[in-house]
């Protein structure tokens, strides 16, 4: 146990010292009370951000795992009652290999009998650049087969404290066989500059 937690600190300090340009914010209780009652006086600021998700099901190393399915989910051409957890690497291009800014952390599951929609409820966890160490919530509906899907952001921690926006999601690259895709998504959020 002790072993992990040395690790866990040589982590966290790692990673503070690699995005020096990361907006550093206290977490502890009493600051995020003082954020709170400074908020009257805050700004409300706009900010768009641009990534692409990489939902890796097949190979090696997957980044969406089946955790869960219905005894009965191949009755449906849908895959109804299908759930993946997914730590899915968020990056500046659609390429494999592209920058990782953040991960797409969360669960998505088939909720429909008839049509492709998933539940999906996720973090944007972000780990680069400005936003490092934010995170993002997504709680939608995602209608997978629309050329455009809007989700709702219905909140945030660090910088993005009660965020709140549109994920507009579209598929850029989908593998039938494998169920891999890469999915370009166009943040709009808005959040108090505190």
């Amino acid at each position: 146990m002790v072993k992990l937690s040395i690790i866990f600190m040589f982590f966290c300090l790692a990673n503070a010292i690699a995005t020096p340009t990361a907006r550093i914010v206290d977490k502890r209780p009493e600051s995020v009370q003082a954020w709170f009652k400074n908020l009257p006086n805050a700004k409300e600021k706009f900010t768009k951000l641009h990534f692409y998700f990489h939902d890796t099901v097949a190979g090696k190393n997957p980044t969406a795992v089946t955790v869960a399915g219905a005894n009965v989910a191949h009755r449906y051409l849908t895959g109804f009652g299908l759930i993946r957890m997914m730590d899915n690497p968020l990056t500046v291009g659609p390429e494999p290999h592209s920058k990782i800014i953040g991960r797409a952390r969360g669960i998505y599951g088939v909720a429909s009998i008839e049509d492709l929609d998933l539940l999906m409820t996720l973090n944007y966890v972000f780990t680069e650049g400005k936003y490092s160490g934010s995170t993002l919530s997504v709680l939608a509906h995602n209608p997978i087969l629309d050329k455009y899907r809007e989700m709702p952001i219905i909140g945030g921690t660090g910088v993005f404290r009660l965020a709140r926006g549109i994920a507009t999601a579209q598929t850029t690259w989908f593998n039938m066989t494998s169920q891999d895709a890469v999915v370009e998504y166009n943040v709009m959020v808005l959040y108090y500059e505190n």
